[in-house]
């Protein structure tokens, strides 16, 4: 019997050739590729990886094959495998967790948790990881002290809850964060093939002519401003996106909007909605602070100011989420409440609408 699981071909140029790190939109992983010498003998695929890629180790090598993240030549295989000459291994693993991250006691919004993972709801303005400029106070290091003081007294444990999707800074909603390395494996996994649910609301400057709509096109950098993205129609200048939306309601003057992804690009939907001319209240680096329409008027200026003083963040939150839990495989869904900001944003567009 092959060893072959038949399965959509696997996308060979969403792999990172050699042994580099690429973090996909708001989904993190790590793609490492490596093709057989002319002359390779058959050996088995895990034991493959093991050997030429030392820095993986061989748990994450296994949790990758139970959950079908190891292919060859764009089929998903089994770790009994045996690798022939020229035969092209590719391995998809979750980011690792930081190791230099220190954990921090910090109120979190845990929604649910069981030995697997953990759902929270990120507020704002939160970061989820450590980095250049944002040393402490994150989400991933207060889960870390969550997860470490739930431990016994004398446990020799170092299980560092993952990330493998993430939100902006500003943006509110809920997250769910592996507590194992299998879990991570088989999260990230979903993830990266888009089998997981997930909803936004967002409320946006002006009247959004359709009830519903898709927008596309390709996200990259901005060439004038590389802390923003642009949509293109040149492939060759960014990456595929495409998010689906539908108006909940309108107020004249904005649109209460949700909407769901079907990739995951990093401010895709901050970017996707500028593009039509929707720009998300509130949201700085895409115009958001201001209105987009003709010349206002006084009060209406005023009246916009006073919006972006409820709202001083881009208007998007994380409204819904589903999944395959990694050891029951049953479906999850987790729906969270519109936050304060959101709620009063939305009571004074009623006010002026009626």
């Amino acid at each position: 019997m092959s060893d072959q699981t038949p399965t959509e071909p696997f996308d060979q140029s969403q792999v990172s050739r050699g042994d580099t790190v690429e973090i996909e939109g708001d989904s993190l992983f790590m793609h490492h590729t490596v093709t057989a010498a002319p002359r390779q003998k058959p050996l088995r695929v895990d034991k493959f990886l093991a050997n030429l890629l030392p820095f993986v180790t061989r748990s994450k090598i296994k949790n990758a094959a139970l959950v079908g993240s190891i292919y060859v030549n764009g089929l998903v295989v089994k770790a009994s495998y045996k690798v022939k000459p020229d035969d092209v291994v590719g391995l998809l693993l979750p980011y690792p967790p930081s190791e230099e991250s220190q954990p921090e006691p910090m109120d979190l919004d845990i929604r649910y948790e069981d030995e697997a993972l953990i759902i929270v709801h990120k507020s704002a303005p939160m970061v989820c990881h450590p980095g250049v400029s944002n040393r402490t106070g994150t989400l991933i290091q207060g889960l870390q002290w969550h997860v470490e003081k739930s431990l016994p007294i004398g446990t020799n444990d170092h299980t560092r809850p993952g990330l493998v999707h993430r939100l902006d800074k500003n943006t509110t909603g809920l997250m769910v964060i592996a507590k194992t390395e299998y879990a991570m494996s088989h999260l990230a996994q979903q993830f990266f093939h888009r089998t997981t649910g997930r909803s936004y609301n967002a409320i946006v400057w002006g009247d959004v002519p359709e009830d519903q709509g898709t927008i596309g096109g390709y996200i990259g950098r901005n060439a004038k401003n590389r802390k923003t993205y642009s949509i293109y129609e040149d492939e060759s200048k960014g990456k595929r996106a495409v998010t689906h939306y539908e108006v909940i309601e309108r107020f004249g003057v904005a649109t209460l909007v949700k909407l769901k992804l079907e990739t995951g690009r990093t401010h895709q939907i901050r970017v996707h909605m500028k593009h039509i001319g929707h720009t998300l209240i509130g949201d700085p680096e895409y115009g958001g602070d201001t209105y987009p329409g003709g010349p206002p008027t006084k009060n209406f200026r005023q009246f916009v100011k006073n919006c972006t003083a409820i709202m001083p963040r881009q208007a998007l939150h994380a409204r819904e989420l589903s999944f395959d839990h990694p050891m029951t495989k049953k479906r999850m869904t987790f729906t969270s409440d519109l936050p304060e900001d959101f709620l009063l944003l939305l009571e004074k567009l009623r006010r002026l609408a009626h």
